[in-house]
């Protein structure tokens, strides 16, 4: 018997699961804390918690990771030089230090506006070559016609040896500078992800594992290892895409929303006919827009983890991360005991100085500290000190801006209360030390005049309204979030009704589920393995291929030949001013097909209809053969769209056919 292995690494914890693939169940599911920066270690102790008969039977592996989202949002990749070709206006703002315009370029019907001065490339390459990793080129409208990239990329790959990266590559949609942006954020990841996936296949090797292996892709379709390691750019913000796919197979619903709730945030998407609602601008990682497809997706800093804190009578939820209570009892011997006597004068009351709210040491390296910082961090340690322990040390009040600031650079981590801690107090979730909890919620709770149980279930009753806003802000795009907020207070006499089922993932998520239905009008689901559903869905992820090709229309002056009668009488008659005036006037139908292999030129609409029909299905398969499907479990559903003015009769202006083929990986390929 045959099984298939899935893994995702989320911000807090790593989930694995065995799906057996003759009828899709899954036969074992493991979690583990993720390991921080490096999630190998983290994957390593959800593997070591199944069943190791399972694992030599595992022929198809498939893995979701933030390891490229978090490689972008904290800039720690890999430093890339960035050639742009042609007439770029330069924003303020470039993701590197290493950059450089120069000539060349082509307009919208991809014809060449100038010529690419390669000397000034070869110039550039040569002198950035031992600072950089690797190259990303984009160049104008080189969706309509990539030469000058390519021409790039040869001489540069030839002067350095090292990857270039081309826009074309990546997306034919319009945008130089955002294709600029992708190429050079998919340039940095290559050599982590490189290093990333070689070290996955030497673990599963070790395990006996001989496998198909796949990475998921943020637009929820699930991508060949060789392709994953040229595109990376391609699998941020896989885990909320893992989370999309996985509710849809566990609910085996086609339609459906999905509202995952994570450690350190709550994403929510849309499943649509069996496919993924994609965004239409791209994804936007780290304040950069790519043009990257991603799922539409809204995301929110509410999470199992936030950090609850009070500011007078107001209960905030977030947006910080924090080390839960209860987790953080578990860890820290004493740490309950130190709880308990905890004391913060009320006046000093801010997020960062809370009574239940402590400080423990990373394991990173500081690097130029400021002086004040320094002060602070040598106090800190490996066991938890609160605001009062610090003030005692330094015989000063703590700056709650350096404290910031110093876990912004993630030199020190937050404990405090959190979500889960409610949980705990409440008795709906109890994995981690519920006394812990329970002493927070009475610290927290007291100064509202509430014992535990009663602020613990208004915190709920608010992670709920949070939850209840981002699925609402999802389904009406652009409705302000007050006006949102101010119909699930519930002061009109009238609630909000969705009309598709809801499918809830995360690990207590079901606790939620009653609070939700009676701030929404809708059918919430918690289905069995909601709790790991993100794994199943990095493993079920479907082969996705999609192709665009756009036909576009233009006027050409005729040929002489053309205009000229062709008559025998005329054949040896000089040119006369009539013939000059109708060879300047006289003009014709052009058709350019642009597809992500090449441009091609047609003089009948018919003839250019047919080659694109024909192209578009011919690069979808060519794509799905290479990820090991058979044509036979393949589908290729084709739109086409036709721009064309009022009362227009001729041939259409553009022609846009966009051809989506879907199937389901097979296993039989190794690793």
């Amino acid at each position: 018997m045959h099984f298939s292995l899935g893994i995702d690494a989320g911000g807090t914890y790593t989930d694995a699961v065995i799906v057996r693939d003759s009828d899709g169940a899954v036969v074992e599911s493991s979690k583990a804390l993720t390991t921080y920066p490096d999630p190998l270690p983290g994957m390593k102790n959800a593997l070591d918690k199944l069943d190791p008969e399972y694992l030599g039977d595992i022929k198809l592996v498939s893995v979701s990771t933030t390891l490229s989202t978090n490689t972008i949002l904290e800039s720690t990749g890999f430093p890339v030089g960035l050639i742009m070709v042609g007439d770029y206006v330069i924003p303020e703002k470039l993701p590197t230090d290493y950059w450089i315009t120069v000539s060349g370029g082509h307009n919208s019907d991809g014809e060449e506006l100038k010529a690419l001065n390669l000397d000034e490339v070869e110039e550039f390459a040569l002198k950035v070559q031992s600072k950089v990793s690797a190259f990303a080129v984009s160049s104008y409208f080189s969706n309509r016609n990539p030469e000058h990239e390519l021409a790039v990329k040869k001489a540069v790959k030839e002067l350095t040896g090292h990857p270039v990266v081309c826009g074309h590559e990546l997306s034919q949609d319009l945008g130089a500078y955002e294709r600029a942006i992708t190429a050079f954020l998919n340039a940095q990841l290559i050599p982590i992800t490189h290093k990333f996936i070689q070290a996955i296949i030497r673990e599963f090797e070790g395990r006996g594992i001989n496998a198909n292996m796949l990475m998921l892709k943020c637009d929820g379709s699930v991508v060949g290892i060789e392709e994953a390691l040229e595109k990376p750019i391609e699998t941020i913000f896989s885990g909320p895409a893992a989370s999309l796919v996985g509710a849809s197979h566990l609910t085996r619903l086609d339609t459906c929303a999905m509202i995952d709730v994570g450690g350190t945030s709550t994403d929510v998407a849309m499943m649509k006919n069996g496919l993924p609602e994609l965004s239409s601008s791209g994804a936007v990682v780290g304040g950069w827009q790519t043009r990257v497809k991603a799922i539409r997706m809204e995301t929110s800093a509410t999470g199992g983890d936030s950090h609850i804190w009070l500011k007078g009578d107001r209960i905030n939820v977030g947006p910080r991360r924090v080390i839960p209570l209860c987790r953080a009892a578990a860890i820290y011997p004493g740490f309950r005991e130190k709880l308990k006597h905890n004391r913060v004068a009320k006046g000093y009351l801010c997020e960062n100085i809370q009574v239940t709210k402590f400080y423990v040491r990373t394991g990173f390296r500081p690097i130029e500290l400021k002086s004040g910082e320094r002060e602070i961090y040598r106090q800190i340690g490996k066991e938890p000190v609160s605001f009062g322990d610090l003030l005692i040390a330094l015989k000063k009040r703590p700056s709650p801006l350096i404290l910031d600031s110093l876990i912004q650079k993630r030199l020190i981590q937050a404990i405090g209360f959190t979500p889960t801690d409610a949980l705990h107090v409440l008795g709906e979730y109890t994995e981690w030390d519920v006394e812990a909890a329970r002493i927070g919620a009475y610290l927290l709770g007291r100064s509202l005049k509430q014992d535990p149980e009663i602020f613990s279930a208004e915190v709920k009753r608010r992670v709920a309204r949070n939850i209840a806003e981002d699925l609402i802000a999802y389904m009406i795009e652009g409705m302000p979030r007050d006006e949102i907020d101010r119909v699930l207070k519930g002061k009109n006499f009238t609630r909000f009704c969705v009309e598709i089922p809801v499918v809830l993932l995360g690990g207590p998520v079901g606790a939620y589920a009653e609070d939700l239905r009676k701030l929404i009008n809708a059918e919430f689901i918690v289905p069995e393995h909601a709790d790991v559903g993100n794994a199943v869905g990095a493993l079920v992820g479907k082969g996705i291929k999609r192709v665009e090709i756009l036909i576009k229309t233009r006027l050409v002056p005729r040929t002489r030949e053309e205009v000229v009668p062709l008559g025998e009488e005329h054949c040896a008659a000089p040119e006369s001013e009539v013939i000059q005036d109708m060879l300047q006037e006289e003009k014709k139908n052009e058709f350019i097909v642009f597809s992500p292999s090449e441009r091609k030129k047609f003089e009948v609409y018919a003839e250019a209809l047919e080659y694109a029909e024909k192209l578009g299905r011919q690069l979808v398969m060519d794509y799905m053969n290479s990820a090991g499907l058979a044509k036979e479990d393949i589908r290729i559903d084709v739109s086409r769209k036709h721009l064309a003015p009022s009362g227009w009769t001729d041939v259409p202006l553009e022609t846009k056919l966009v051809y989506v083929g879907i199937g389901i990986p097979r296993n039989n390929v190794t690793v």
